[in-house]
């Protein structure tokens, strides 16, 4: 039977940002060195595919550390912050257990932490715009005392914020966000309060701005759009939002391949397809030999920019083991 002709077009960058390679291999490299198990608190990055992946290695991922047994924790066997960050009271729960820690915090998510430690030293209240109970939001609050941090998820909650002295306020963002909805929030509250105080580089990293721009790119060249992402990947929802908004209504987010209803194709010539900063490459692989069983395949890559940014993490573990030697 003749297959019907379908033109992927592939956004670029797409998948592994810098962070999330960084914490991966942070707990390969604790593996190789301590052996299983290798305590992880939360998922180290939002993807199960990643996370079955690790666990298979020997990987046990906890949501608290005191799911980790006693004599586990205190035998030198590392447990590992995931890449969202945590509040403050994790590593000190752990430093008062004697366990040996691993922070695998995104770099850039920890400039957003020192950010917002900085304000509070100056005196200044401050506003984060992020998702309320996403893991990087609740890490971000937890760097200051209660009541320190006010959060805004829209525009509305900017016009109900209360504020303790509207001259003394600065902003964060949680590094994951829609550029687009972050901007119109971002106003109002410059609107609102003039003198609030603006991050001195753009908080919402580089590879979801870049993500969020390649998908613009596709989108209104595409019948549909396919996101590969996990479903609690804040960055990889937003890829959806921003496809739908800017000319592709019909976008969907999968895990993999077998998550797709093919019927949902039915009169689809041109599919966009990019995965979230969480998912790597092998899934993108999949989701197009999927395509291709079914589709006579042609595959257009549009890529907006090269992306060269790498995090090293020198002797982190060996840093780390000091510090509970």
């Amino acid at each position: 039977m003749t297959k019907e002709p379908l033109t992927i077009l592939l956004a670029a960058p797409r998948g592994f940002c810098a962070g999330v390679d960084r914490a991966i291999q942070i707990v390969e490299m604790a593996l190789e060195k301590y052996g299983a198990p290798v305590y992880v608190r939360h998922e180290i990055v939002h993807n199960k595919y990643v996370v079955d992946s690790l666990r298979d290695k020997g990987a046990v991922f906890v949501e608290e550390l005191d799911e980790i047994p006693e004599d586990e924790g205190d035998d030198k066997r590392p447990v590992i912050f995931s890449a969202h960050g945590v509040p403050k009271s994790v590593p000190a729960n752990a430093a008062s257990r004697e366990m040996f820690y691993v922070d695998a915090t995104c770099p850039l998510v920890s400039k957003v932490h020192r950010e917002a430690e900085r304000h509070h030293k100056n005196g200044q209240q401050v506003v984060l715009i992020g998702h309320a109970g996403h893991p990087e939001v609740i890490g971000t609050m937890g760097q200051l005392p209660d009541g320190a941090v006010l959060l805004v998820e829209t525009v509305d909650d900017v016009a109900s914020l209360e504020v303790d002295n509207p001259d003394e306020l600065a902003f964060c963002t949680q590094t994951t966000l829609s550029v687009d909805d972050t901007a119109a929030i971002v106003e109002a509250l410059q609107e609102r309060f003039p003198n609030v105080v603006a991050p001195h580089k753009e908080d919402i990293c580089y590879a979801t701005t870049n993500r969020q721009a390649a998908v613009k790119a596709i989108a209104p060249e595409s019948d549909a759009v396919i996101v590969i992402g996990a479903p609690n990947s804040s960055n990889s929802n937003r890829l959806v939002e921003v496809a739908a908004l800017h000319g592709c209504e019909k976008s969907m987010l999968v895990q993999r391949a077998a998550d797709i209803d093919w019927s949902w194709m039915d009169g689809v010539k041109a599919l966009g397809i990019t995965a979230g900063a969480s998912a790597p490459e092998v899934l993108v692989d999949e989701v197009i030999m999927a395509a291709k069983e079914r589709y006579d395949v042609t595959i257009k890559e549009i890529a907006i920019t090269q992306e060269n940014v790498h995090f090293k993490i020198p002797k982190i573990l060996e840093e780390a083991e000091k510090k509970t030697a």
